[in-house]
């Protein structure tokens, strides 16, 4: 009787995600592509590292003094709950739904996000009109780079802003072992959640020419139309914005797509 044949088991996965997070910030988008038999070549341009200096902390201090604070992402909220309380009488806004909930975990129970998660929808909220912040004091609890038109927009609407950088994004090398492995990748297809320009030109400085070749060959779903347009003007045929920054939710538009 003859024996029934065995499927062959490929090589490699049917398309594989490059994650651009921070060092050792992979992990959810890693298991959303596992999810759906994908894996995950990790190039990480640099790490969070939390301020913890008398500097910072007088500066956070007079930031969520002020009437109205705002949180620019998940590791700004982290890094300044470090350094004290961020329960406060202030407005507590953050510029998407993860740092909202970060706010909440933190004890700000009423913190507010835009539905458009990213700058343009933080500045379209009432409570940054102009009428609002004329002449009042907001904070910015955020990290050097990144976010700048925020501050340069309250500014332009009469309001004093207060920065706080708790923290900050420091360079790393790229993992020669990812790099190997995105070069042996063949032909398969490269999904790429893309949620910063400032990480995507950093890995594409970084790779070796061959390497950068082969990403730009991935197809990138991006946080925002700015942000698709960037990696359009960087070389990638395929780009386009979807309707959430969170990675996993740009993972499952990326897919969505095939």
């Amino acid at each position: 009787m003859p024996h029934a044949s065995t499927p062959a088991v490929p090589d490699r996965p049917a398309s594989y995600v490059i994650s651009l997070r921070p060092a050792g910030e992979h992990a959810t988008l890693a298991r959303a592509a596992a999810a759906h038999g994908l894996e995950l070549i990790a190039l990480s341009p640099w790490r969070i590292v939390h301020r913890d200096d008398d500097a910072t902390r007088a500066a956070l201090a007079t930031a969520l003094a002020a009437p109205l604070a705002i949180f620019t992402s998940p590791p700004a909220v982290a890094a300044a709950s470090a350094l004290m309380p961020l329960t406060a009488a202030g407005l507590r806004l953050a510029v998407g739904a993860g740092s909202c909930a970060a706010l909440r975990a933190a004890g700000v129970a009423d913190a507010v996000a835009p539905e458009r998660e990213d700058s343009e929808g933080l500045l379209a909220m009432p409570q940054l009109a102009t009428g609002e912040v004329r002449g009042r004091t907001v904070g910015l609890v955020t990290a050097p780079g990144g976010r700048g038109r925020i501050a340069a927009e309250l500014a332009t609407r009469g309001a004093r802003v207060v920065r706080a950088d708790v923290y900050v994004r420091e360079p790393l090398p790229l993992d020669a072992e990812q790099v190997a492995r995105l070069l042996a990748t063949g032909d398969a297809p490269l999904l790429l959640p893309l949620t910063s320009g400032e990480a995507l030109q950093r890995v594409l400085d970084a790779l070796p020419a061959a390497a950068a070749q082969r990403l730009r060959t991935a197809r990138v779903v991006a946080a925002s139309e700015r942000l698709a347009e960037l990696a359009r003007d960087a070389g990638f045929a395929q780009a386009r914005a979807a309707h959430s920054p969170r990675p996993e939710a740009l993972l499952m538009a990326a897919l969505a797509d095939s």
